[in-house]
This record gives structure tokens, C-alpha cells and sequence, in this order.
């Protein structure tokens, strides 16, 4: 027995006068069985909406607050003798207060450290209550004892200004310095005077720490 070989293009060649005869009667099967076959153009329309105004809306249904009543406060006089003596002044309207060149306003605190040290008095400065230190108990335990020179500033309101330690016997936090200066610090002064007039002035006032047994 032969076997024959066929190139495949024969064998394509062969099919393709069938496929164009089927592909022709399927397009004028086509066009008799749907004639009026057309195509549709679908147009796109465009709506345009209204805004509505939305922050209008909300205002309208918002509820505004209540304006709240204020509370009505009844004042009653005792009656007495005391009661007769008060009067009460209904005041309408406060006067405008226009402040001119003229006008000076006083300083509210007075200046510390600013006081000569060599400033002449008649009358010196004298302590009207004298606070006595506290003791450490550091020093107390150590037994430590002298004393603790301070030059302190009297100013002309009689209060204690600036002070500074002339001679230390135990400085820094919880020392004797710190005992001493918080003892002159709560001390009472009267200030010294000079032509009937109260100065300020600078004095040295030793503090003692001394046991007693």
C-alpha cells in the first residue's frame, strides 16, 4: 500500500471555495429574511437640575435659642438702728474720665536698691517688731553657732528693700544666712527721718544664733 502525502496548503485550498460560497448565501440570507434592518443612533441629552438652596432650608428649620430671663435678686433691709444710717444711690450713667498731661500717676511699689548708702538722717531707723530667726536643725545638730552680719535697706514706707549678707556663717539652702534673712524679712521697721520726713537708709544688723543650754 502507497501512502500518499498532501501539503496542507492543497488541503486549504480545497475549503476555501466552499467557506466563500456558505459566507455569500449567508449574507443574502440576511438581507431577504431582515430588509428594513438600520441602525440607531442613540443621542445623548443633557439635563441641567435647579441648586437648590440648601443653607436657606437649614436656617428656616434650625430653632433660634430662647433668650433666657435673668433672675431677679430681692434685697431686704434689715431693720435696726444701723438700718436707718444706709442709703442706697441709683447711679444712671458713669462720667467719662479724660486723663491729661497734668495728671500723674504714682508708682505702685517703690524702688529697691536704689537707696544711698551714705544718706544723712536725724532720726535713724527702729525695729518695732523683731521676729527671732529659726534655728536649723543642720546647724542645731552640728552645733553650730555666731553670728550673721546683714546690711538691710529701710526704705521710707518702713518695709524691708534689698539685703545682702556682710558677713556668712553657714550659706545655701537651709543655712543660717537663709534663717537670718527670713527673720529680718519678717520683721517690723519704723524708717528713719530727716527734717520731720521719712527716708530710706541702709543699717547693719547682726544676727546671734547661739545653743542655750
Amino acid at each position: 500500500m502507497n501512502n500518499q502525502l498532501l501539503d496542507w496548503k492543497d488541503i486549504a485550498s480545497s475549503y476555501y471555495d466552499k467557506c466563500l460560497s456558505l459566507t455569500i448565501l449567508f449574507v443574502l440570507f440576511v438581507f431577504i429574511v431582515f430588509p428594513n434592518f438600520e441602525t440607531k443612533v442613540i443621542k445623548a441629552k443633557e439635563k441641567v437640575l435647579d441648586a437648590v438652596e440648601i443653607l436657606q432650608n437649614m436656617d428656616d428649620k434650625i430653632e433660634q435659642p430662647k433668650e433666657m430671663a435673668k433672675p431677679i435678686v430681692n434685697i431686704e433691709l434689715v431693720e435696726g438702728s444701723d438700718a436707718d444710717d444706709v442709703s442706697i444711690e441709683t447711679i444712671d450713667s458713669i462720667a467719662e474720665t479724660i486723663l491729661t498731661e497734668e495728671v500723674r500717676i504714682a508708682p505702685t511699689t517703690e524702688e529697691v536698691g536704689k537707696t544711698d548708702r551714705f544718706q544723712v538722717y536725724e532720726e535713724g531707723p527702729v525695729i518695732a517688731n523683731y521676729v527671732e530667726p529659726e534655728y536649723p536643725a543642720f546647724a542645731k545638730r552640728s552645733k553650730i553657732q555666731g553670728t550673721v552680719v546683714l546690711d538691710i535697706e529701710i526704705l521710707a514706707s518702713g518695709n524691708v528693700g534689698a539685703i545682702e549678707v556682710k558677713k556668712s556663717l553657714l550659706p545655701g539652702p537651709g543655712g543660717l544666712d537663709e534663717a537670718a534673712i527670713a527673720a529680718v524679712r519678717k520683721s517690723k521697721f519704723q524708717p528713719a527721718k530727716n527734717a520731720g520726713k521719712p527716708i530710706g537708709v541702709w543699717i547693719t544688723l547682726p544676727i546671734v544664733f547661739k545653743i542655750e543650754k
